[in-house]
């Protein structure tokens, strides 16, 4: 496997990666708030400015990308390194928007879920069906830890609803090629879920004590799990930090680990015309890296396909 490549520098937390058909990634800046371009020269475009703390992104069924926003996050420096932490004093509430790539105009499409308010969306991904899949990381707020969960809804606005909850720290999400598997990572207990879709929105419900996901493995050591991307074969590629790195796991629960030098690898996504090639965002440096990868990503579903 290669060493990974400096594509860009100077982000300001970046997250969420979305490596687009003419070669940019479109990815999010959450300490400043942007929706931005990266080019593959390194040049930066903001396409939006949204506030709080843009997280995860993905491309809808109508070519808009639809951001889940935390809220925004304390921030602190740590030898030279941004460190995320917990509730902010200006936090603005998390909620799922909708931003014209072509304009930059914002949407806010949800806030709350029956009556619940959104605390801290992380992660977004499309089913076939053109509805998404996302979760909620929680967030800290002092001594108070706000759980989190897996959450789905419709892009026009009709529809969110709670499919797991809780989920300690609800973090990356994924579907498996066959769309019959979904995937949470959890971030404390480094743990990677696997819950068995039943129609869209709809997870199987005959569950034991320990909640409607199963269990599919864990990294060893100290370590935390952020966000996620599929590949081709069903291969789960979780972002780890502190091991700072890519963990791959198959489906069965074994695993390799891939390390990256930065403590906050925070997502991976894949592009290139075989999609052989990971983004990886590189989050406490504020680098978006490439390197070659030995199986192709999963296309996603009205990106690559």
């Amino acid at each position: 496997m290669s060493q990974p490549k400096l594509i860009a520098d100077g982000l300001q937390f970046p997250e969420g990666p979305i490596a687009m058909p003419d070669g940019s990634v479109v990815l999010v800046e959450i300490k400043a708030g942007n929706l931005t371009r990266v080019t593959p020269d390194g040049k930066k475009q903001v396409i939006a400015h949204l506030g709080g703390g843009p997280n995860g992104a993905a491309i809808g069924p109508d070519g808009a990308c639809y951001v889940c926003n935390d809220g925004g996050f304390e921030w602190h420096e740590h030898g030279g390194l941004m460190i995320p932490g917990g509730k902010p004093a200006d936090y603005s509430g998390g909620r799922i928007e909708r931003v014209d790539l072509k304009t930059g105009a914002i949407k806010v499409l949800y806030t709350e879920c029956d009556g619940n308010p959104l605390i801290g969306p992380n992660d977004i991904v499309f089913d076939k069906e053109g509805g998404f899949w996302f979760t909620d990381h929680g967030k800290t707020d002092g001594r108070i830890q706000y759980r989190g969960g897996l959450y789905y809804a419709r892009i026009d606005g009709s529809m969110i609803k709670e499919v797991a909850f809780p989920i300690l720290s609800a973090n990356g999400v994924g579907l498996s090629p066959d769309e019959k598997t979904v995937y949470v990572a959890d971030t404390y207990p480094a743990r990677l879920l696997a819950f068995d879709v039943v129609a869209p929105g709809v997870i199987r419900s005959d569950v034991g004590l320990g909640g409607a996901g199963r269990y599919v493995g864990a990294a060893p050591g100290h370590t935390f799990f952020d966000s996620l991307a599929v590949d081709s074969k069903g291969n789960i590629c979780v972002a780890t930090i502190l091991n700072g790195g890519i963990t791959v796991f198959a489906p069965d629960g074994g695993n390799h680990h891939v390390p990256i030098d930065d403590i906050l690898v925070t997502n991976i996504c894949f592009g290139g015309k075989d999609l052989k090639t990971a983004f990886i965002t590189a989050s406490s440096t504020g680098r978006l890296l490439s390197m070659d990868w030995p199986v192709a990503g999963l296309p996603l579903n009205f990106l690559n396909k």
